[in-house]
């Protein structure tokens, strides 16, 4: 499942199973520590890019999805420092905010709805003896509850409503190839998956589509997200100041 990256051990979430179920707060970040990059929906892309570099991923343009690029080398998010805490006043994603909660299609043959709550059952603040509790005494969802799958359901129609974003730019040849290569202390470092809106093809739109697009506010998202790419020089500032730290660590023994 896609949507579970960085879920250790997803499973449904079950009201007679998990009754007795409570949660403390999530003390920090560490579980997004790993990802360089997460899925994005359109609606945060406003917000996104003053801080982080949105793109377009995929092997090709018909799988391309957006995304925010956290970091430049495999496995590390430059957002999140050693102790699991968040840049601050940078945005952070919600599909990063929903942990340890997400809402995942289930599996084939499986009967009811196409979507579930699941949750991390590796979550450390899962217990039966502290926190807030998941379900009341009589089994219905408690507050806490029902705001963490309220915003699941939001944060699921707003992928929806991305989907069709992307069958626009699709559909009107919008993406292009761009290969991103960063020169860092005689190394290279080559991204590559990427796409970005061709500007040319954007303004050459008829007067149709283009009218369709303000109404909808296709525009509003995809000038946030071209503005959003002068923030891949930051990251790669933050790359920098990564390895400096790195080459002035003491040696573990």
């Amino acid at each position: 499942m896609a949507e579970v990256l960085f879920y250790e051990r997803p499973v449904p979430l079950n009201r007679t199973q998990h009754k007795d179920l409570r949660i403390k707060p999530i003390p920090n970040l560490k579980f997004a520590g790993a990802v360089h990059s997460v899925p994005l929906t359109g609606v945060e892309f406003p917000a996104a890019a003053r801080d982080l570099p949105i793109l377009f991923g995929g092997l090709t343009v018909e799988d391309a999805g957006p995304m925010a690029l956290l970091g430049l080398r495999e496995n590390e998010n430059l957002f999140i420092d050693a102790n699991g805490t968040w840049e601050a006043n940078a945005y952070i994603p919600a599909f990063i905010r929903r942990y340890p909660f997400v809402l995942a299609e289930k599996p084939a043959g499986t009967e009811g709805d196409d979507f579930t709550v699941f949750l991390d059952e590796a979550y450390e603040g899962f217990s039966t003896a502290e926190g807030e509790a998941l379900f009341k005494d009589d089994g219905s969802e408690t507050e806490m509850l029902n705001n963490a799958v309220r915003f699941l359901g939001e944060f699921q129609q707003h992928v929806s409503r991305t989907h069709w974003f992307m069958e626009q730019l699709r559909k009107h040849n919008l993406l292009e190839p761009r290969n991103i290569r960063l020169e860092k202390d005689g190394k290279s470092i080559n991204l590559n998956g990427l796409f970005v809106v061709n500007e040319e093809r954007l303004r050459a739109l008829d007067e149709k589509t283009t009218h369709e697009f303000l109404r909808e506010g296709v525009f509003g998202w995809i000038y946030a997200h071209l503005l959003s790419l002068s923030n891949i020089d930051r990251v790669s500032q933050r790359l920098s100041q990564r390895e400096q730290a790195e080459a002035g660590a003491p040696a573990l023994n």
